[in-house]
């Protein structure tokens, strides 16, 4: 473990400079590694600085006038292309980054509806934050996707109850391949459902502090800041801003993270919160505060940043029970706070779908088919959902 204090943090960027390296401002304890392309330093928090001008990402998708702009970073060197939209969608092949052909469809339309019923089979999974091959892994291994990453799961429905920005190696490749699943069920008769997480949240009011150093570097060599990226006037930023934060599916509930019981106080329909949060994308916190309706949203008691589930340690199960009533759901069900495996909670009326994806080396789906819970794991089994430690976990 090497410790780069700040006395010492000049000298070690003129010798990274030295040896070639482009440096970022470190803080804190770094440990250092060999990466792919050369010597990387990884900061001992959620933050990845690699110190190497090679990145390969993309594509960053614009809308202008008449089509799209394409950029990619491959080899650390900017590429473009310009396609004219003669008729919708736009076929964009791979160079780098996300390694599938996509079809890029117009702007989106809002999602109003906050409510779905009549899903026999359901798979649902939260905060991958940029850890693209494990949930392509997971998703493979129990026939939601097929060999080719493409939507195999016919009239079947896939929730990802957001988080996908920040902190991993693979944030692009993860939303493209959302984005391309959602027209791929539709066209089967299924769907799939993007809701927005805290970190979504943070990167669209220009709050980078979880950004990874690779990010940054690709951000810096396009000449715009990370969140400029993911503007109104991107592909998938303008398809962020099209979706919604809370979704009923039959007696389900998803969202990111939870309510707190001072939710109800704002006496707002699903579709009401949907588009109060929509409508509040990209303020900033001066702005949020100023209205108590965005506050509570936005804030450590609302549905992208509650961790009272978890950590609440007097909250009880009839108060629970009491809040899905007036939910009007039998479940509750939330990512955000990183568990080992997903697992239910206060009688099976909250279940954790955060199996802790954002590591890289473990996660888990929650299925429900034909109004059966189970858990899914990356080698394809099936295993029972139950509290946390039935199974030994």
């Amino acid at each position: 473990m090497l410790r780069v204090t700040r006395s010492k943090r000049f000298w070690f960027a003129v010798l990274l400079a030295t040896l070639g390296f482009a440096a970022y401002a470190l803080q804190g304890e770094v440990s250092m590694r060999r990466g792919p392309h050369g010597l990387e330093a990884v900061q001992v928090y959620d933050e990845e600085f690699t110190l190497t001008d090679v990145v390969d990402d993309g594509p960053y998708v614009r809308y202008v006038e008449g089509g799209i702009e394409a950029r990619w970073v491959c080899a650390g060197r900017v590429e473009i292309q310009r396609l004219r939209a003669e008729r919708w969608p736009l076929r964009l092949a791979p160079r780098c980054g996300h390694p599938h052909e996509l079809q890029i469809r117009p702007p989106a339309a809002v999602e109003t509806a906050a409510m779905i019923r009549g899903a026999t089979r359901l798979v649902a999974l939260s905060d991958v934050h940029g850890q693209y091959d494990l949930m392509v892994r997971l998703l493979r291994a129990h026939g939601v996707i097929d060999a080719q990453g493409r939507w195999a799961w016919g009239d079947g429905q896939l929730v990802m109850t957001g988080d996908v920005f920040d902190r991993g190696p693979r944030v692009t490749e993860t939303f493209w391949h959302l984005y391309a699943l959602e027209q791929q069920a539709r066209e089967a008769g299924g769907a799939v459902h993007f809701l927005l997480g805290n970190h979504e949240a943070l990167v669209l009011r220009r709050d980078l502090r979880y950004v990874s150093g690779k990010y940054r570097r690709t951000a810096t060599l396009l000449g715009e800041s990370y969140d400029a990226l993911y503007g109104p006037d991107t592909v998938i930023g303008d398809w962020l801003r099209s979706k919604r934060t809370l979704l009923q599916v039959d007696d389900m509930l998803f969202m990111h993270a939870g309510v707190h019981a001072s939710y109800f106080a704002l006496d707002l329909s699903l579709e009401q919160a949907n588009d109060r949060f929509r409508r509040s994308l990209g303020l900033d916190k001066a702005a949020l505060a100023k209205d108590p309706v965005l506050t509570l949203l936005h804030g450590a008691d609302g549905p992208i940043w509650y961790r009272g589930y978890f950590l609440d340690e007097g909250l009880q199960q009839a108060s629970v029970d009491a809040d899905l009533r007036r939910l009007g759901v039998g479940h509750v069900l939330v990512g955000h706070t990183s568990q080992p495996i997903v697992h239910s909670l206060f009688g099976g009326r909250v279940i954790a779908i955060d199996s802790s994806i954002k590591k890289g080396r473990y996660g888990e789906l929650l299925f429900r088919e034909h109004g059966r819970f189970s858990r899914g794991t990356p080698d394809g089994r099936r295993l029972t959902l139950g509290p946390l430690g039935a199974d030994g976990r």
